[in-house]
């Protein structure tokens, strides 16, 4: 079932599901949603299974077109959305009928952006994953121009076949607030020893500014520098969250699309909750470094699945 045409992309749309994993040993990252938070909870609002892909939209301006009726959910980042040019709630199931044109406005609040459909987008996976990672030329609209990059113009988006399904919405308390604070909590790495304790205590006690060279790969921050004795180093395998500090002292916290592998120093890694935050940063917004130790990181994932799996949606219907 084909009910979807792309009318405009907008800025940056990829289809996602949870991740490529597992194929790190044949040099492919893993990509993904940049916010698991909402990608789950658009795919929730769906009622679909946890991987479904879905459409992640960097900061607005996409539109479609239904050409078969569905329901979909939009959560993420706040934008004016619109269905025939009515405006219309995010972060809840929206019936749509054949016909009608889905409109999203560009980001007032957060970087990215979920549309989730009934049943999620039939895409063909590669390497055991839908998700586009454009650096690689993977995933996406397989067989198309499209493959392994954004959504173009007059693409055509397949849609799995779905059963009918309740209208939800999020509580309102639940939605997150994308303008506060952010404070990536940071867990060091063995490698912290090559800085100095006055470079480390800079680091974190300093506010730091998202750079413009911001985008899935990492995110390069702009303030305090700071630099490793070690001057030479191995290559070796990055994880998600990983904070590299290259020549320039500037650090850089690598995120889904990163390279498997590299050579420069570490001093810590943002814990996985903290960078969905993070991706939901925009260029010249200012965040802080803090240091946890790995138990207080588990602790941490431990209360917020507990505040998760207690989020009563809301019947609509």
């Amino acid at each position: 079932m084909s009910p979807f045409n792309v009318i405009n992309p907008g800025v940056m749309s990829l289809l996602q599901d949870t991740g490529r994993y597992g194929q790190h040993n044949i040099g492919l990252t893993v990509g993904g949603p940049m916010d698991p938070f909402a990608f789950r909870w658009a795919n929730r609002l769906c009622q679909n299974e946890a991987n479904a892909t879905v459409i992640e939209v960097t900061i607005g301006g996409l539109q479609l077109e239904a050409m078969a009726d569905t329901f979909i959910a939009v959560t993420g980042a706040v934008v004016d959305l619109k269905v025939n040019n009515q405006d219309q709630a995010m972060w809840q199931t929206l019936s749509i009928k054949a016909g009608d044109k889905i409109k999203l406005g560009f980001a007032s609040q957060g970087a990215r952006i979920y549309l989730a459909v009934a049943g999620g987008f039939d895409v063909e996976p590669q390497f055991g994953s839908t998700s586009t990672v454009v650096r690689e030329g993977i995933g996406g609209l397989t067989g198309t121009e499209s493959s392994g990059k954004g959504l173009a113009k007059k693409d055509t988006l397949s849609v799995h076949q779905a059963k009918a399904i309740s209208l939800l919405a999020m509580p309102r308390l639940a939605i997150p607030n994308y303008d506060t604070e952010c404070i990536l909590h940071t867990v060091l790495g063995y490698q912290e020893a090559s800085f100095s304790p006055v470079d480390k205590a800079s680091f974190f006690s300093s506010e730091y500014t998202v750079s413009e060279r911001a985008d899935r790969m990492g995110y390069r921050m702009l303030g305090p520098q700071i630099r490793s004795s070690a001057t030479s180093m191995l290559s070796e395998g990055i994880c998600h969250g990983a904070i590299q500090v290259p020549a320039d002292g500037q650090p850089i916290v690598l995120l889904n699309d990163r390279q498997t592998i590299g050579g420069y120093p570490k001093i810590g890694s943002v814990m996985a909750r903290d960078t969905a935050k993070l991706a939901q940063l925009t260029q010249g917004k200012k965040l802080r470094f803090e240091p946890i130790s790995i138990e207080d990181a588990h602790g941490i994932n431990q209360i917020q699945k507990y505040k998760e799996s207690n989020i009563q949606l809301l019947k609509l219907d």
